[in-house]
C-alpha cells in the first residue's frame, strides 16, 4: 500500500522535475545557435557616446586657441576651460559643427584683450550650434559667430557675462534660444539679418542692449539698464512681447517698415519708442519715459497703444501717420501731436501738458482726419494750427481751452445740452444738434 507520505513525495519530486525543466528552458538559451562566430552583444565606447570631447588630443589649439575644432561633428565639454594669455578659447573651423558645453564655464579675462571665449576661424561657415553653457570675462566676445560671417547657426542656453566685447555676436539667418548677456562692455546681442531671437534678456551692458541686423525676429526679449538704447533693429523686423526698462538711452529704435506687438517701453531716458517709416505699432505701451513715450516717422500706425506720464509729448505722428484707439494720458507736453495727412480717430486723452500751454490733441499741418476723441484736463483740449484740416465727432470737457481752432478747417462745435436726471426707460434730452459729425463741449 502506498501511503500518504509517500504520495505526497512522489508529486514533489514530479513538480522539481518540471521546475527544472522549465528553468532549463528558460536560462539555457537555444539549442542551436547561429551560425558564424560568436560576438559580443555590448555596446562599443563610441556607440554609448558619439561624441567628441573637446580635449588637447581630440581638438588641439593651435598658437592663439585653447582648443580647435577643424572637422564636423558633435562635441561636448567634460569640464571648465580658463583662458591663457594670447589665446581664444574655442576655435571653430569648419561648418556643421555642434558644440554641447554640458553645463561648463568658459572663463576668460578681460586682461587678454581681444580674445573670444568662442568664435569662428574661418569665413562663412554655416550650421554651427552652441549650447548649455557660460561664457564670461573674455576680452573679447563672449561668443563671435558673425565677424567671419557665419550663417544659420544655433546659440542655445547659453549665458554670456562681463565680457570686455559684445556677449553674443551672430550672424545671418541665426537662432538665438533662451540666452542671456549681461553686464558686457560692449551690446549684450548682436547679430546679422533674417535672425531670430526667442527668450533672451540684454541686461546691464554698456551699449546697446540688443543690436539686430534687417528682416528678424525678436520675441519674448528684454533689454534693461544698458548704457544706450535698449533695442536697435534694422527695417523688416518683427517685435513682440518684448519689454525695454531704464536704459541710458531710447527704449526702442525700429527702422521702417517694422511690426511691434505687446510691447512695453518703461522709465528710459530717451524716447520709449523711436520708430521708422511705415512701422505697424498694436498693444504697445510707454511709460514714465524721459523724452515722448513714442516718436512715429511717417507712415505709421499706432493701434491700442497706451502712453503714460513720459516728460515729453505721449504719441507723436509724423505725415500720414494713423494713431488709433490709443490711451493718452499725464505726459508733460501734448497728448498727441500729428503733422500732416494724419488720422487721429477715438482716443481717449486726458490731463496732458502739465509741462506748459500744451493740448490733448495737437495739430501742427494739415490734411489731418481728428475724429471721435474724447479729450479732457489739459490747457486745450483739440488744438489746431493749420487750415485745411476736418475735425468731427469728437468730444472736449475740463481743458482750459476746450477747443483753439485757426479758421479754414472744416469743424462743428456744439454745447451739449445737460439732461435732468434718467431714471428707468426714458428719458434725457438731444445732445444739442443732430448733425452727425458734430463736435460737442460738455
Amino acid at each position: 500500500m502506498i501511503t500518504t507520505k509517500q504520495t505526497l513525495a512522489r508529486v514533489a519530486l514530479a513538480l522539481l522535475a518540471v521546475g527544472g525543466v522549465i528553468s532549463t528552458l528558460v536560462w539555457a538559451g537555444p539549442l542551436d545557435p547561429p551560425s558564424g562566430a560568436v560576438s559580443s552583444t555590448y555596446k562599443t565606447l563610441s556607440e554609448v557616446e558619439p561624441r567628441i570631447a573637446l580635449s588637447s588630443t581630440n581638438t588641439p589649439g593651435d598658437t592663439d586657441s585653447l582648443y580647435k575644432i577643424t572637422q564636423p561633428g558633435s562635441y561636448y565639454l567634460t569640464g571648465n576651460i580658463t583662458a591663457i594669455l594670447g589665446k581664444h578659447g574655442i576655435e571653430i573651423a569648419s561648418s556643421g559643427v555642434t558644440i554641447d558645453l554640458n553645463g561648463f564655464d568658459l572663463v576668460g579675462s578681460t586682461a587678454f584683450p581681444d580674445y573670444d571665449g568662442i568664435r569662428t576661424a574661418a569665413s562663412s561657415l554655416t550650421n554651427i550650434t552652441i549650447r548649455n553653457g557660460s561664457v564670461r570675462n573674455w576680452g573679447g566676445d563672449g561668443i563671435d559667430l558673425g565677424s567671419n560671417a557665419a550663417r544659420s547657426g544655433s546659440i542655445e542656453r547659453v549665458r554670456a557675462s562681463n565680457n570686455a566685447g559684445i556677449g553674443i555676436r551672430a550672424g545671418h539667418a541665426c537662432t538665438l534660444t533662451d540666452c542671456s548677456a549681461l553686464l558686457n562692455a560692449g551690446n549684450g546681442f548682436n547679430t546679422g539679418d533674417l535672425c531670430t531671437l526667442l527668450n533672451c534678456c540684454a541686461h546691464y551692458n554698456d551699449d546697446y542692449g540688443i543690436r539686430t541686423g534687417s528682416n528678424c525676429t525678436i520675441l519674448n526679449c528684454s533689454a534693461k539698464s544698458s548704457g544706450l538704447a535698449g533695442f536697435v533693429i534694422d527695417d523688416g523686423s518683427t517685435l513682440s512681447n518684448c519689454s525695454s526698462t531704464t536704459n541710458s538711452g531710447a527704449g526702442f529704435i525700429i527702422e521702417w517698415s517694422s511690426t511691434l506687438t505687446n510691447c512695453s517701453s518703461y522709465s528710459n531716458s530717451s524716447t520709449g519708442f523711436d520708430v521708422g517709416f511705415a512701422c505697424n505699432l498694436s498693444n504697445c505701451s510707454a511709460y514714465a519715459n524721459l523724452q515722448s513715450g513714442f516718436y512715429a516717422s511717417a507712415a505709421c500706425t499706432l493701434t491700442n497703444c497706451t502712453s503714460i506720464a513720459n516728460s515729453a509729448n505721449g504719441i507723436y505722428a509724423n505725415g500720414g501717420s494713423s494713431v488709433i484707439d490709443c490711451t493718452v494720458s499725464t505726459n508733460f507736453a501734448d497728448g498727441i501731436v500729428c503733422d500732416w495727412g494724419c488720422i487721429v480717430r477715438g482716443n481717449t486723452c486726458s490731463d496732458n501738458g502739465n509741462g506748459g500751454v500744451n493740448a490733448n490733441i495737437h495739430a501742427t499741418g494739415s490734411d489731418n482726419r481728428i475724429e471721435s476723441n474724447n479729450c479732457i484736463n489739459a490747457d486745450r483740449g483739440i488744438d489746431v494750427d493749420s487750415a485745411g484740416n476736418i475735425i468731427i465727432k469728437n468730444t472736449c470737457s475740463g481743458n482750459a481751452t476746450n477747443w483753439d481752432v485757426v479758421a479754414g478747417n472744416t469743424i462743428l462745435v456744439v454745447q451739449g445740452s445737460s439732461a435732468g436726471a434718467v431714471l428707468g426707460n426714458t428719458g434725457g434730452t438731444a445732445p444739442g444738434s443732430t448733425d452727425p459729425n458734430a463736435n460737442f463741449t460738455y
